[in-house]
């Protein structure tokens, strides 16, 4: 009798009667710490997704991102990272410090990183748009500079599952917070690491080492979320563009980014590499009431929850200064557009009616 639904193989241990069982991809199965049923599906569906030869899921996104750091980097090694990648990304690269790895944080667009790959970078990590203020990396140019010079890239594709594929223009590897869009319910913590010319033996026995895989409920959650995937996201990517539209015109809202508005200046970057014309479900704007009034615009939400996640079904709105950008050194911010003014909207499923309703009642309209 074959299930509609695959099982969920919650079990620590699997038999071992003399001799070592292999996974399908040849590693021991014996632990569940190691490999496991339930999290191969996903796996299997992750490389699929993206084009890739396999994939390896984690307990979180930065737990992906832990594993190729130790996977990838030696003494001497230096990593180039736009200076506006996620907080915890940059810190873990800073930390390695203490193992003689350089960190060089640079302005997060295409020119200013290829200017910064040299003959000592060994890796570089991007993500394709930057949180909060979505500008969007000229992938193609930083892949085509990395291999001049023999260095590994690493794409941050979280923010867009479905309409960029980075190993297609030669990045060696894409690591996603599973968390967020793929799957797409803010009730469940992955990561995921998805290669085309990694070594992925040598990446699997670190997640083997560090204990970071991802637990076998949770990889059949996001499993089920990636089943909806394509309609979510093309949902809350037309949602998001109609609520940019709207903002561009309110009187109480300073600027507005999003890659999607034809005048937002990373439109045409965003046309050139995306597969379809979606541009996910994250819009920013800054309100014309500087700090007070984007706190008070937080307070007077009624059906947007203010949380700081995003990719989820039900609409968030964030404050960067405090959630994504709380560890940056202010003249950081500042360089980067992310003021006291600014707010962050991951936009769901909702009517559209009564989300627009909702903005334009908090902003005061």
């Amino acid at each position: 009798m074959k299930p509609l639904h695959s099982p969920i193989y919650l079990t620590v241990a699997f038999k071992q009667a003399g001799e070592t069982t292999l996974s399908d991809r040849g590693f021991d199965l014996k632990y569940s710490r190691e490999e496991n049923p339930t999290v191969r599906e996903l796996e299997r569906s992750l490389a699929a997704l993206e084009g890739g030869r396999d994939a390896l899921a984690f307990n979180s996104g930065i737990g992906a991102i832990s594993a190729l750091y130790l996977s990838l980097l030696s003494e001497g090694d230096e990593i180039v990272l736009p200076m506006e990648c996620y907080g915890t990304t940059i810190q873990l690269a800073e930390r390695l410090s203490k193992f003689g790895v350089k960190t060089k944080l640079v302005y997060p667009n295409g020119d200013s990183i290829v200017e910064a790959i040299g003959g000592g970078t060994k890796l570089v990590l991007v993500e394709t748009l930057t949180n909060p203020t979505l500008k969007v990396i000229d992938v193609p140019e930083v892949v085509r500079r990395a291999k001049e010079v023999g260095a590994i890239t690493i794409v941050d594709n979280t923010f867009s599952p479905l309409v960029f594929k980075p190993l297609k223009v030669g990045a060696d590897a894409s690591v996603h917070s599973l968390t967020k869009y793929i799957a797409g319910h803010n009730d469940v913590l992955g990561g995921a690491v998805i290669w085309g010319s990694l070594d992925g033996e040598e990446l699997w026995h670190w997640r083997r080492r560090l204990g970071s895989i991802l637990q076998p409920l949770e990889a059949w959650l996001v499993t089920r979320g990636m089943k909806t995937l394509e309609i979510r996201f093309e949902r809350q990517s037309k949602n998001a563009l109609a609520i940019a539209e709207f903002l561009s015109e309110h009187p109480r809202v300073r600027e507005v980014r999003y890659p999607g508005l034809k005048e937002d200046p990373y439109h045409e970057t965003a046309r050139r590499l995306f597969e379809r014309p979606l541009f996910g479900g994250v819009v920013s704007f800054r309100h014309v009431g500087g700090e007070e009034g984007a706190k008070k615009f937080l307070r007077s939400l009624k059906r947007i929850f203010p949380s700081p996640s995003l990719g989820g079904v039900e609409s968030l709105a964030s404050y960067p200064v405090i959630s994504a950008a709380k560890t940056m050194p202010p003249e950081r911010r500042e360089l980067l557009g992310i003021t006291d003014d600014l707010i962050r909207l991951s936009v769901g499923l909702e009517d559209l009616d009564t989300l627009i309703e909702d903005i334009d009642s908090a902003l005061g309209g």
